[in-house]
């Protein structure tokens, strides 16, 4: 069985776990979103989107659609900002 713990924030980690670089939700497949978003040349809002996506229901205390509305939500902005130009 594997130990386990809570971080600050209430999520539950793996004891031994990197929870401030590699948090087990940030390595769903083997790609992190933060290698995309830096290898993209993503801006704020669209790596946040990007973030969002690839990390949707496996961060503990957030469910799928939390995290959709969240990338909705970077998404809209990033139109908004757009059609401003």
């Amino acid at each position: 069985m594997i130990e386990e713990t809570r971080t600050l924030d209430g999520t539950i980690v793996a004891v031994g776990e990197n929870v401030i670089d590699h948090p087990s939700y940030y390595n769903i497949g083997t790609i992190e979103a933060i290698d995309v978003i830096e290898d993209w040349n993503l801006d704020f809002s669209l790596g946040s989107a990007v973030k969002y996506i690839c990390r949707a229901g496996h961060k503990d205390g957030n469910t799928k659609s939390q995290d959709l509305q969240k990338a909705a939500w970077y998404i809209n902005r990033e139109i908004e900002r757009e059609s401003k130009k």
